[in-house]
């Protein structure tokens, strides 16, 4: 049986690939996560400026209750901040965080009528912040205005697809 982190990183894999899906992107995993990369979204042909852009994710989950009205705080690994504020990079970078209820059980429900993700990801792109002088993590805010959907992943690939970045 998984322990409840590895359960944690799959619910934020299905809940990538379920947007993405109706979104109509493919998506793909790097067989090793060494640099800040869990998962990435790819469209197919032309855009504006970019022919089948993409864009990759750090995906994090959690069930924490660091949620105020305005923002979801989420204490990032130095590691993981400083590779996704590097603007250096080819394919533009977010992190996601997904956040779940206390409970597994609480997670999804079934009906007939449909299958239910309980929560939401929340999307934010690090690109070009500042270096910091913290030693293990930063506390990012993600703007609760920033939920990962699909009308939020079409617009984000459609910067992508413009030449710009997230």
């Amino acid at each position: 049986m998984m322990d409840l982190n590895q359960q944690k990183e799959q619910f934020s894999i299905a809940y990538v690939r379920a947007v993405a899906s109706v979104a109509g992107y493919n998506t793909y995993k790097p067989e090793v996560d060494d640099d800040s990369v869990d998962f990435g979204i790819a469209a197919k042909g032309p855009f504006t400026t970019v022919h089948s852009p993409r864009l990759e994710m750090q995906l994090k989950c959690t069930s924490m209750n660091e949620i105020d009205d305005v923002n979801i705080r989420f204490p990032l690994k130095l590691k993981n901040y400083d590779d996704l504020r590097n603007e250096l990079v080819m394919i533009p970078r977010l992190l996601v965080v997904v956040v779940v209820p206390e409970s597994v059980d609480d997670w999804i429900e079934h009906e007939e009528e449909g299958l239910t993700l309980r929560r939401c990801g929340y999307w934010l792109s690090l690109r070009g912040r500042s270096e910091t002088t913290n030693e293990t993590t930063v506390t990012v805010r993600l703007p609760r205005t920033n939920r990962l959907t699909v009308d939020a992943l079409r617009d984000l690939m459609l910067k992508v697809g413009s030449g710009s970045p997230p």
